[in-house]
Protein backbone atom coordinates (compact mmCIF):
# COMPACT_ATOMS: atom_id res chain seq x y z
CA UNK A 1 0.00 0.00 0.00
CA UNK A 2 1.50 3.54 -0.81
CA UNK A 3 2.13 6.30 1.92
CA UNK A 4 -1.09 8.39 0.52
CA UNK A 5 -3.27 5.26 0.74
CA UNK A 6 -2.42 4.62 4.39
CA UNK A 7 -3.38 8.12 5.49
CA UNK A 8 -6.63 7.21 4.08
CA UNK A 9 -7.37 3.93 5.46
CA UNK A 10 -6.33 5.93 8.93
CA UNK A 11 -8.51 9.00 8.16
CA UNK A 12 -11.26 6.53 7.62
CA UNK A 13 -10.34 4.61 11.05
CA UNK A 14 -10.25 8.15 12.99
CA UNK A 15 -13.68 9.18 11.19
CA UNK A 16 -15.36 5.70 12.20
CA UNK A 17 -13.98 5.81 15.72
CA UNK A 18 -15.34 9.23 16.23
CA UNK A 19 -18.39 8.06 14.66
CA UNK A 20 -18.88 5.52 17.11
CA UNK A 21 -18.17 7.52 19.75
CA UNK A 22 -20.63 10.17 18.19
CA UNK A 23 -23.10 7.77 18.23
CA UNK A 24 -22.60 6.18 21.29
CA UNK A 25 -23.69 9.35 23.05
CA UNK A 26 -26.44 10.35 20.66
CA UNK A 27 -28.36 6.88 21.66
CA UNK A 28 -28.00 7.83 25.45
CA UNK A 29 -29.18 11.89 25.26
CA UNK A 30 -33.58 12.32 24.79
CA UNK A 31 -33.79 12.33 21.40
CA UNK A 32 -37.74 12.91 20.75
CA UNK A 33 -39.67 10.23 19.53
CA UNK A 34 -39.79 10.13 15.71
CA UNK A 35 -36.73 11.60 14.67
CA UNK A 36 -34.26 10.77 12.72
CA UNK A 37 -30.60 11.27 13.44
CA UNK A 38 -27.68 11.54 11.08
CA UNK A 39 -23.85 12.87 11.34
CA UNK A 40 -23.37 14.84 8.01
CA UNK A 41 -20.00 16.38 7.29
CA UNK A 42 -19.36 15.67 11.55
CA UNK A 43 -22.06 18.03 12.39
CA UNK A 44 -25.34 16.22 14.21
CA UNK A 45 -28.51 16.67 11.81
CA UNK A 46 -32.09 15.56 13.04
CA UNK A 47 -35.07 15.54 11.14
CA UNK A 48 -39.03 15.03 11.90
CA UNK A 49 -40.42 11.80 10.30
CA UNK A 50 -43.71 12.65 8.29
CA UNK A 51 -46.17 10.72 7.16
CA UNK A 52 -45.70 12.04 3.46
CA UNK A 53 -41.82 10.99 3.74
CA UNK A 54 -42.98 7.03 5.03
CA UNK A 55 -45.77 7.24 2.29
CA UNK A 56 -42.95 7.82 -0.45
CA UNK A 57 -41.00 5.45 1.21
CA UNK A 58 -43.11 2.82 0.95
CA UNK A 59 -44.64 3.55 -2.81
CA UNK A 60 -40.93 2.85 -3.75
CA UNK A 61 -40.45 -0.60 -1.36
CA UNK A 62 -43.56 -1.67 -3.20
CA UNK A 63 -41.96 -1.65 -6.72
CA UNK A 64 -38.37 -2.80 -5.42
CA UNK A 65 -40.56 -5.82 -4.11
CA UNK A 66 -42.13 -6.53 -7.38
CA UNK A 67 -38.82 -6.35 -9.16
CA UNK A 68 -36.67 -8.26 -7.18
CA UNK A 69 -39.16 -10.17 -5.13
CA UNK A 70 -40.24 -10.04 -0.77
CA UNK A 71 -36.50 -11.21 0.36
CA UNK A 72 -35.07 -7.99 -1.93
CA UNK A 73 -32.08 -6.58 0.45
CA UNK A 74 -33.47 -3.14 1.91
CA UNK A 75 -33.15 -0.86 4.66
CA UNK A 76 -34.16 1.94 5.90
CA UNK A 77 -32.72 4.84 8.83
CA UNK A 78 -29.63 2.68 8.96
CA UNK A 79 -25.86 3.74 9.50
CA UNK A 80 -23.76 3.77 6.57
CA UNK A 81 -20.59 5.25 6.78
CA UNK A 82 -19.65 6.73 3.32
CA UNK A 83 -16.84 8.28 2.38
CA UNK A 84 -15.88 12.31 3.32
CA UNK A 85 -15.52 14.28 6.60
CA UNK A 86 -17.63 12.17 9.19
CA UNK A 87 -20.77 11.10 7.00
CA UNK A 88 -22.42 8.72 9.47
CA UNK A 89 -25.36 8.33 7.16
CA UNK A 90 -28.86 6.91 7.49
CA UNK A 91 -30.45 6.66 4.22
CA UNK A 92 -34.65 6.93 3.86
CA UNK A 93 -34.06 3.60 1.62
CA UNK A 94 -30.96 1.94 0.50
CA UNK A 95 -30.79 -1.51 -1.50
CA UNK A 96 -27.93 -3.48 -1.32
CA UNK A 97 -26.26 -5.59 -4.20
CA UNK A 98 -27.18 -9.31 -4.03
CA UNK A 99 -25.29 -11.21 -1.29
CA UNK A 100 -24.32 -7.79 0.41
CA UNK A 101 -24.33 -8.70 4.19
CA UNK A 102 -23.57 -6.12 7.25
CA UNK A 103 -19.58 -6.73 8.77
CA UNK A 104 -18.57 -8.16 12.04
CA UNK A 105 -20.21 -4.74 13.53
CA UNK A 106 -23.57 -5.09 12.08
CA UNK A 107 -22.46 -2.08 9.41
CA UNK A 108 -23.34 -2.06 5.35
CA UNK A 109 -20.29 -1.31 3.39
CA UNK A 110 -20.79 1.47 1.22
CA UNK A 111 -19.41 -0.01 -1.97
CA UNK A 112 -21.78 -2.59 -1.96
CA UNK A 113 -24.82 0.10 -2.40
CA UNK A 114 -26.89 0.14 -5.61
CA UNK A 115 -29.60 2.70 -4.60
CA UNK A 116 -30.55 4.99 -2.44
CA UNK A 117 -33.61 6.99 -2.19
CA UNK A 118 -34.29 10.32 0.19
CA UNK A 119 -37.09 12.07 0.56
CA UNK A 120 -37.02 15.62 1.16
CA UNK A 121 -37.88 17.49 4.97
CA UNK A 122 -37.72 21.35 4.88
CA UNK A 123 -35.06 21.73 7.23
CA UNK A 124 -32.81 19.21 6.06
CA UNK A 125 -33.35 19.04 2.09
CA UNK A 126 -29.67 20.71 2.00
CA UNK A 127 -28.11 18.00 2.96
CA UNK A 128 -29.25 16.00 0.36
CA UNK A 129 -28.63 18.10 -2.35
CA UNK A 130 -25.12 19.14 -0.97
CA UNK A 131 -23.04 16.83 1.28
CA UNK A 132 -24.86 13.01 0.77
CA UNK A 133 -24.94 13.68 -2.60
CA UNK A 134 -21.40 14.29 -3.05
CA UNK A 135 -20.80 11.06 -0.45
CA UNK A 136 -23.00 9.17 -2.48
CA UNK A 137 -21.32 9.66 -5.81
CA UNK A 138 -17.68 9.28 -4.07
CA UNK A 139 -18.84 5.90 -3.14
CA UNK A 140 -19.93 5.19 -6.38
CA UNK A 141 -23.88 4.75 -5.80
CA UNK A 142 -24.89 3.67 -9.02
CA UNK A 143 -28.26 5.10 -8.94
CA UNK A 144 -29.23 8.26 -5.99
CA UNK A 145 -32.78 9.38 -6.39
CA UNK A 146 -34.69 12.59 -4.46
CA UNK A 147 -38.02 13.16 -3.77
CA UNK A 148 -39.30 16.53 -3.18
CA UNK A 149 -42.86 16.36 -2.27
CA UNK A 150 -42.56 20.12 -1.75
CA UNK A 151 -41.67 20.73 -5.40
CA UNK A 152 -43.45 17.94 -6.31
CA UNK A 153 -40.43 16.66 -8.54
CA UNK A 154 -37.88 13.89 -8.17
CA UNK A 155 -34.42 14.70 -8.86
CA UNK A 156 -32.33 11.32 -10.49
CA UNK A 157 -28.86 10.87 -10.02
CA UNK A 158 -26.67 7.91 -12.00
CA UNK A 159 -23.60 7.67 -13.52
CA UNK A 160 -21.00 8.36 -10.35
CA UNK A 161 -17.45 9.62 -11.63
CA UNK A 162 -14.95 11.32 -9.17
CA UNK A 163 -17.69 12.35 -6.77
CA UNK A 164 -20.26 13.94 -9.38
CA UNK A 165 -22.99 12.60 -10.64
CA UNK A 166 -22.75 12.87 -14.48
CA UNK A 167 -26.35 12.19 -15.31
CA UNK A 168 -28.79 14.62 -13.43
CA UNK A 169 -32.45 14.15 -14.51
CA UNK A 170 -35.84 15.97 -13.34
CA UNK A 171 -39.12 14.21 -13.11
CA UNK A 172 -42.54 16.12 -12.18
CA UNK A 173 -44.90 14.13 -9.98
CA UNK A 174 -46.77 12.31 -12.04
CA UNK A 175 -44.08 11.30 -14.34
CA UNK A 176 -42.39 7.99 -14.43
CA UNK A 177 -38.86 7.49 -13.15
CA UNK A 178 -36.83 5.35 -15.77
CA UNK A 179 -34.19 3.38 -13.74
CA UNK A 180 -34.42 0.55 -16.86
CA UNK A 181 -31.03 1.90 -18.10
CA UNK A 182 -29.29 1.30 -14.20
CA UNK A 183 -28.83 -2.11 -12.47
CA UNK A 184 -31.79 -1.79 -11.16
CA UNK A 185 -33.86 -2.14 -14.65
CA UNK A 186 -37.09 -0.51 -13.31
CA UNK A 187 -39.52 2.09 -13.47
CA UNK A 188 -41.07 3.93 -11.04
CA UNK A 189 -44.19 5.63 -11.18
CA UNK A 190 -45.06 9.07 -9.53
CA UNK A 191 -48.87 9.64 -9.31
CA UNK A 192 -49.47 8.98 -6.60
CA UNK A 193 -46.52 10.63 -4.49
CA UNK A 194 -47.80 12.89 -1.65
CA UNK A 195 -46.62 16.03 -1.72
CA UNK A 196 -45.88 17.76 1.76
Amino acid sequence: MTVLGDRITMAESDDTRWLDDMFEQLEKMPVPEGYKVEIVEGAVSMSPQRTVRWRTIFMIIKVFMGRFGEDVNLVSDVRIDFPGHRNGLAPDLAKFRDGATPDAKGRWCPKDVEFIAEVISKDTGSNDYGPKKAAYALAGVPVYLIADPYLGECRLFTQPKDGEYLSDTSITYGGEIDMTATPLGLTVRTDDFPRG
